[in-house]
């Protein structure tokens, strides 16, 4: 089973990329949104969390105080690293678990922003970085996240994996530049992956 990786920064076009994969039929595993769910349904992770930020991690009702954990990890990179270090193995194994339910697929999509810093690259075979110019991705950005200012989004992209880092290590670009469309992009890759499989 082949299993791809797609990431890049924040603003890039993955969440559009990888929708084009689902239209091909291809699965695709939302990392993001995966880690959500395990954070609220996997009671060891649960445990683990609360263990480490305390009770008011959950409400009494027992959902997850997002509002809470952002305050006690936000500018601390290292409650942020702690946070990380529980959570993105609990989302590993959520993967491998999704990964043999859709073992009949000819190949697999995962998604995930942070892919190379949790080091979730490793679980696959190749990765696909989608890239896009810093002006670009800003103008996407103030549009689609109103709540953020430029000096926000500025400040996200700062905290990421370099583009030219996560460049080097992939061995797929699509680029969502404006300036070459993105479908015969994903189309090439798709034949190349079914050729693989």
């Amino acid at each position: 089973m082949l299993k791809i990786g797609v990431t890049g920064g924040i603003g890039v076009g993955k969440t559009i990329v990888c929708r084009m994969f689902d239209v091909l039929g291809i699965p695709v595993y939302d990392a993001d949104t995966r880690a959500k769910w395990v954070m609220q349904y996997d009671q060891a992770l649960k445990r683990e969390l609360q263990e480490a930020f305390g009770e008011e991690t959950y409400t009494p009702q027992g959902q997850l105080n997002r509002t809470y954990l952002a305050s006690v990890v936000f500018n601390n990179q290292e409650r942020l690293n702690q946070l990380n270090a529980l959570v993105h193995p609990h989302v590993g194994t959520d993967f491998e678990r999704w990964a043999a339910a859709n073992a009949s697929a000819p190949y697999l999509i995962k998604e995930a922003a942070l892919m190379f810093e949790s080091e979730s690259w490793r679980q696959l075979d190749e990765i696909i970085v989608v890239s896009a110019p810093l002006d670009v991705r800003l103008k996407r950005l103030l549009k689609r996240d109103t709540h953020r200012t430029e000096a926000d989004i500025k400040a996200i992209i700062a905290k990421q994996l370099s583009e030219e880092e996560k460049i080097a290590r992939a061995q797929h670009v699509v680029y969502n530049d404006e300036k070459q469309l993105i479908i015969p992009q994903v189309l090439a890759l798709h034949q190349e992956f079914l050729s693989k499989g």
